[in-house]
C-alpha cells in the first residue's frame, strides 16, 4: 500500500478484514489511483475495510467501483426487494430489522454470480446491524468430513416457490412477468420450473456447494445451504409459512444434491462452524467493506434505528451447475458456459 492507504492489522476479532485508511475527498480518483494495491490486498485477505472516504451517496459508491475497474453484475433471481440506484448498485435487501441474516455468499444459487461486493454504510444504525465475515476455506476445513464429501459430490439444491405477497415476486426476480422470457431464462441457467394452477412459479436448481477459487484454486464452502434453509427461519415464521403455503410450497428451502431433505441437525452444524469463524464489523457511517464473494461469506445482525447500506455487485463469474467441486471460470464470457 502507498502511504495514503496503510494496511493495518486485523481488528479485535480474529479474522477481521484488514483496515485501509483513505483520505476524505473524491472517492473515485482515490480508488483509481490505488486500484492495484486494493486488488492485491483483497486477493490476499478475501475482505478489506476501507475507512476515511466518508461515503454518503450511492453515486460515490458507484464511483469507487468504477475506480477499481469493477464490472457491474446485475442481480438475477432476487430473493427480496431492493431499490436499484444504477446497474449493479442496489439498496440492501429488504429484510426484517429484528431478524438476523445468516452467513451466505451473495447469489450463490445462480450460475453467474458477483465475484466482488462493495458494501457501504451511508447511515449507521443506533444499535446492532453489524456485518459479519467468514473465510470460506476455513469454514470448509472445519466442517465434518463426511458432510463435506456428500455436498462436494452431490452439490446442493434450492427449492423455491414465488409468491407475490412475500419476498421477490416473479417480475422482481426475473425482470419480467412474461412467461416465455422467464422460461427461456430458466432453461439457459439450468433451473427446472413449473407453473402452479394459481399462476405462481416453482423452481429447483442444483448447484456446487464447494467451489475452487479461480485465482488460486483453493476450495471454498461457497453456497447458501444454511441461509436458505427452512431451519434457519424463525420458528413462528416457519410455522406461519407452512400453514399458509404448505410444506411443499415454502418460499425457499434447501436440499442435498440428490433431492433429499437436509436435517435440522446438519443446518445447525453448519451454523455453529460459521459462528466459530465469524468476525463482526460494527459500522461507522462512510465505511466501505470489500468482499470477495466466492471466498468470503457475510451476514447481518439485527438492528434498531435507521440503517442505510448500499451494495455494489461486480465482477461476475460463472460457476458450473454441478455437484463436484468446480473451479469458477472467471469473468463471464471468458470461459466455458
Amino acid at each position: 500500500m502507498t502511504s495514503s492507504t496503510p494496511l493495518r492489522p486485523p481488528g479485535p476479532h480474529a479474522g477481521a478484514p484488514p483496515l485501509i485508511g483513505a483520505p476524505p475527498g473524491d472517492p473515485g480518483p482515490w480508488a483509481a489511483a490505488h486500484r492495484d494495491d486494493v486488488r492485491t490486498a483483497l486477493a490476499r485477505h478475501g475482505a478489506l475495510l476501507v475507512r476515511g472516504l466518508d461515503l454518503g451517496t450511492p453515486d460515490e459508491v458507484a464511483a469507487v467501483a468504477d475506480g477499481l475497474g469493477a464490472v457491474p453484475a446485475p442481480e438475477r433471481e432476487a430473493l427480496a426487494a431492493r431499490r436499484t440506484h444504477r446497474e449493479g448498485v442496489y439498496s440492501s435487501a429488504t429484510w426484517p430489522p429484528h431478524q438476523r441474516m445468516c452467513m451466505h455468499h451473495e447469489s450463490s444459487y445462480t450460475l453467474d454470480r458477483p465475484g466482488l461486493l462493495l458494501i457501504a454504510c451511508l447511515t449507521a444504525p443506533d444499535e446492532g446491524g453489524e456485518t459479519g465475515t467468514a473465510d470460506a476455506a476455513a469454514v470448509l476445513a472445519a466442517l465434518p468430513g463426511g458432510l463435506v464429501r456428500r455436498f462436494e459430490t452431490e452439490g446442493w439444491v434450492l427449492d423455491r416457490s414465488y409468491h407475490e405477497d412475500i419476498g421477490a415476486g416473479v417480475a422482481d426476480a426475473f425482470g419480467t412477468d412474461d412467461r416465455a422470457a422467464v422460461e427461456a431464462y430458466c432453461r439457459a441457467q439450468a433451473v427446472d420450473f413449473a407453473w402452479r394452477d394459481d399462476g405462481g412459479l416453482r423452481t429447483r436448481q442444483r448447484r456446487a456447494a464447494v467451489v475452487r477459487h479461480p485465482a488460486d484454486g483453493r476450495r471454498c464452502w461457497s453456497n447458501q445451504v444454511a441461509f436458505l434453509s427452512e431451519w434457519t427461519l424463525d420458528p413462528d415464521v416457519r410455522e406461519y409459512l407452512t400453514d399458509v403455503y404448505g410444506a411443499d410450497a415454502l418460499p425457499f428451502t434447501t436440499r442435498y444434491g440428490d433431492g433429499e431433505p437436509i436435517e435440522e441437525e446438519t443446518v445447525r452444524q453448519i451454523e455453529a462452524v460459521y459462528a466459530d469463524h465469524t468476525a463482526l464489523h460494527r459500522w461507522r457511517a462512510g465505511d466501505l467493506l470489500l468482499v470477495d464473494n466466492l471466498r468470503t461469506a457475510h451476514s447481518r445482525e439485527p438492528y434498531e434505528g435507521p440503517r442505510d447500506v448500499v451494495v455494489a455487485m461486480a465482477d461476475p463469474v460463472r460457476v458450473p451447475a454441478s455437484g463436484a467441486a468446480e473451479t469458477a471460470f472467471g469473468p463471464v464470457g471468458a470461459g466455458p458456459s
